[in-house]
């Protein structure tokens, strides 16, 4: 099918759309740190449930030392801390706002890749950083109280952001170096897996994001408020509808969708979930919006797609 990969990444876009809407909602009634522990279980059982039914085994098959090793990595910092922080923003500044910092990914991914691969930082990327920062600046900064210009935004929820798209970026390089052991580790009469690979290395990369979020939840001594959290009927179904269009559907098409178009044309597609949040962010948290801060998600998108011209 033309324009496959293309497809995929606009259908990521609008699934990371309903996650960030869905994960709003759950995160203030249950917590976010007990949503990633719900997130993370649902999304191994539907993972291990896909697997299963297609290659007869409910764990990730052909999967060497490497593979785990570069995917665990992966889950660890674009699961558990960056996640983590994503969840912590919605909480503080809502998940419009949340999704306008993943913006950043791109600008994070390109320097870890430049540390981690070799890969050249071109003109364009440089560019791309400024306009990515101008439209996010726009976007959160205001008159201030004692200064000309100040953060409209509590800090802290500014500083989770930054963090959940710096994690998504950094984490984005550890699974493109995952998946590439992952397709030498597949024997080579083995034709039908390219397609269940993203499944696999989600899979991979929820385990470690599982095991990371249990032990949070020992180190804090909240295991006493899961109870409490599946009797919460309206968190536990926004927590199933987040994980559904998160871990499951969103991130192993993203996987696929760099499979199948180049990765420019859709990680800048799939960067378009600030944009498509902001009319359902109004309309079902009666969210105040601005001209300015639609600008500026529109600049900080473009700002994405320089870095793939």
């Amino acid at each position: 099918m033309q324009y496959f990969g293309e497809v995929l990444s606009l259908s990521v876009a609008i699934s990371w759309t309903a996650t960030a809407l869905f994960a709003e909602v759950a995160c203030k009634r249950i917590g976010s740190l007990q949503l990633n522990i719900i997130r993370m279980v649902l999304s191994l059982l539907m993972l291990g449930a896909t697997l299963w039914w297609f290659t007869g085994a409910p764990y990730p098959r052909y999967a060497d030392l490497n593979t785990w090793l570069w995917l665990s990595l992966s889950g660890f910092v674009g699961y558990v801390l960056g996640d983590f922080c994503l969840f912590n923003s919605y909480v503080l500044i809502g998940s419009r706002f949340g999704q306008l910092f993943m913006t950043l990914a791109p600008l994070a991914a390109a320097i870890s890749g430049w540390i981690i691969l070799g890969e050249n930082l071109s003109l364009n990327a440089l560019v791309g950083m400024v306009v990515t920062l101008t439209g996010i600046g726009l976007s959160v900064l205001g008159k201030g109280t004692k200064h000309k210009i100040g953060l409209k935004l509590p800090l802290k929820g500014v500083l989770f952001g930054i963090g959940a798209g710096v994690g998504q970026g950094v984490g984005l390089v550890l699974s493109k170096v995952g998946m590439n052991y992952y397709k030498m580790a597949v024997p080579a009469n083995v034709i039908d897996f390219s397609n269940l690979m993203p499944f696999a290395s989600t899979y991979i990369r929820a385990i470690t994001g599982t095991l990371g979020y249990l032990t949070v939840m020992w180190y804090r001594k909240q295991f006493h408020t899961i109870p409490r959290v599946i009797h919460d009927g309206k968190g536990m179904n926004a927590a199933l509808w987040a994980t559904i269009f998160g871990p499951f559907v969103g991130v192993s098409l993203s996987l696929m969708a760099v499979q199948h178009t180049e990765a420019g044309i859709a990680s800048t597609l799939m960067a378009l979930t600030p944009i498509f949040i902001i009319i359902p962010s109004h309309l079902l948290f009666k969210q105040k919006i601005t001209l300015k801060e639609i600008v500026g998600a529109i600049i900080s998108v473009i700002g994405v797609s320089l870095f793939f011209i």
